[in-house]
Parts: structure tokens; sequence; C-alpha cells
């Protein structure tokens, strides 16, 4: 015997809702996701800065990038060097070696400093240090929860001298970046 009773019609709206194959998700899916990941990067990229945070002019010559030394050098020269201290409110820069200790008229001309911030270029600091009766002083109040890259300087680069301020610490001795670490005191022998 055959049973008379029709089959219910299947609800049409339920049958539209439900995927029919769960790969056209994958299909669907992943592509989005990888559009929004690769937009989400290019966000994060273009808000970082397209800049090195190191301010140092540079050439690139047959994919080999180079920078001035030659203040560097000047300064191994003249056998210079100095010690970097944050204190309550400001930094001081103490002269240890070279013609910073000797040359009276080189300890009476302000000094430029440079503190960069690791990692953001728009912590960066660039201050002018006056002198004082024992090397030369900033007031500012310094972030000590990270490192600083240190750069002192006279008016016109003729000499440079680099360091790192590791966080936390409170001082730290500046040399140039060629040549051996001077000695501290007038005789760098």
């Amino acid at each position: 015997m055959t049973d008379s009773t029709p089959n219910p019609a299947p609800d049409s709206s339920s049958s539209q809702r439900k995927p029919r194959n769960p790969v056209l998700w994958l299909v669907i899916g992943l592509p989005a996701v990888v559009i929004v990941a690769s937009l989400t990067t290019l966000y994060i990229a273009i808000d970082a800065g397209g800049s090195d945070a190191i301010p140092d002019e540079v050439r690139r010559t047959a994919q080999i990038q180079t920078t001035e030394l030659g203040p560097d050098e000047r300064a191994a020269t003249l056998k210079l060097s100095a010690v970097f201290s944050v204190r309550d409110g400001h930094v001081e820069v103490l002269p240890a070696s070279g013609a910073l200790v000797d040359d009276k008229a080189l300890r009476g001309q302000p000094l430029r400093l440079l503190l960069q911030h690791p990692t953001r270029a728009a912590e960066d600091r660039e201050l002018k240090l006056l002198p004082t009766e024992a090397g030369w002083r900033a007031d500012i109040a310094l972030d000590p929860n990270h490192d600083w890259r240190i750069q002192l300087a006279p008016e016109g680069t003729a000499w440079r001298l680099r360091g790192r301020l590791p966080a936390g610490q409170r001082g730290v001795l500046l040399a140039p970046a060629v040549g051996d670490v001077p000695a501290t005191g007038t005789d760098a022998r």
C-alpha cells in the first residue's frame, strides 16, 4: 500500500539561510581575512613612519650603506671623551679627556646634544648644552624607562661623540664611534 499523504514542501526560507557547501565559506572567508590583514599591516607600516630613526646622512653605493665618519675620526684624533649623566631635572656632560679637558675656548662654547629614542623618532630630543664651571648642562626631565642613543657635538659638527644610555642607568661614557675609547684624564695614553 501506498501512503496517500503528500510530503510537506521544504521551507524555502530556511534552506536559503543554510550554506549548501561549507567550502564556500573558505573560498570567500580566507581572501577576506587576507585583505583585512594586509590593510592592517599597511596601516601599521604607514603609521610607523617611512624614515629611519637615525638622523645621520647616509649614502648608498652598490647596495652598501655608508655614513659620514669624519666627525668621529676627528674626535678620535683629538682623543675626546666625556661622561654623560642624568640628574634630577637636568642632564650634564663632564669632560673626560682630550681637548674637552685642556681647551678653555672649547669649554666656553655650547654643545649640541641629540637624545634619540631607540624606536620612536617622535620622542627624540635635541638640546643645547650651556657651559658650566664643570662641563655643560641642560634642563630636561629624561625618561629613564628605556635606552637612549646619545650624540654630542659642537655647533657645525666638527667632531662627534656617541654613546648609549641603558634603561635605568644614570650615566655613560661618550666616545668616538671609531678608534679606541680614550682613557679618562688629561693624558689619553
